[in-house]
């Protein structure tokens, strides 16, 4: 398993030109977690989540932040689910017998997607959609998200967009075999949402297998982390955890480095 170098985004030159309140807006560290449904993206506790989805969950209990963070939250996860886009009366229809692709990239909401993540990326607070699985529509609450030290991007899709990707400082793919994915999406289905089982190897069948195999397996050729056996993979989760936190303090050195030097240089005064 590869480890990604470290981005340094602000050079000096840069910095001199930086004014205190840009300073303060510190950038978050990205991390795009990808790979195929119910491969363990997120939910360590729920195995048969999404791929990235317990992942995500293991880095975030596993990185502890606190200590090198000052009015920021540590750690915030993002999920693509919330930006699934409102299903007409019809689309609705379709989704409730499973023939309604949720696994093709239009069935996001690409330019949401683009505008919270371009936010989240700058620094700046977000208000994030929820979306709910049973009216397959977005709530009107709205989940608010602060500025972070580290922000993990999860999903099926996180890799499929250039602009995307651009924002990411590490990029990661969680390659767990079909049959594995297969069955956690079998139990998923059928236990959490009472669905009929042949409707879920149907819709598997003929959406979810085609749409893995032309869009999310391609992206893995973007990853700079390829992840076998998802959370189980407790190895290279410690290595890409370890990586996050040498970037994190290296970043915050820096920073107070700087603004000692700024307050330095401000207290001096010609006479």
């Amino acid at each position: 398993m590869e480890i990604p170098k470290s981005v340094e985004k602000n050079d000096a030159s840069d910095s001199s030109r930086n004014s205190s309140n840009h300073m303060d807006m510190k950038r978050p560290f990205i991390i795009g977690i990808a790979g195929g449904t119910a491969s363990g993206k997120l939910d360590a506790l729920d195995a048969y989540l999404a791929a990235s989805t317990s992942v995500c969950k293991k880095v975030i209990e596993e990185l502890d932040l606190a200590e090198n963070s000052s009015n920021r939250n540590a750690v915030v996860a993002v999920s693509q689910d919330s930006f699934y886009k409102d299903l007409s009366p019809h689309e609705k229809d379709l989704a409730k017998v499973g023939e309604y692709n949720f696994d093709h990239p239009d069935a996001f909401d690409e330019d949401l997607m683009k505008e919270t993540m371009l936010k989240i990326a700058s620094g700046k607070p977000v208000n994030l959609p929820i979306y709910d699985r049973i009216n397959f529509k977005r709530e009107r609450e709205v989940i608010h998200i602060e500025p972070a030290d580290v922000v993990i991007f999860e999903g099926i899709l996180v890799l499929y967009d250039k602009d995307l990707r651009n924002i990411m400082h590490m990029k990661v793919f969680v390659d767990t075999d079909s049959d594995t994915r297969l069955s956690r999406r079998v139990l998923r289905d059928t236990k959490e949402k009472g669905r009929d089982l042949g409707i879920v190897l149907s819709h598997y069948t003929k959406y979810v297998k085609p749409a893995f195999e032309e869009f999310t397996l391609p992206t893995k050729k973007h990853a700079d982390v390829i992840l076998p056996r998802g959370a189980d993979n407790k190895v290279g989760i410690n290595l890409i955890i370890q990586h996050i936190k040498d970037i994190i303090i290296s970043d915050n050195q820096l920073t107070s480095t700087r603004r000692r030097r700024q307050k330095s240089e401000s207290g001096v005064r010609p006479h």
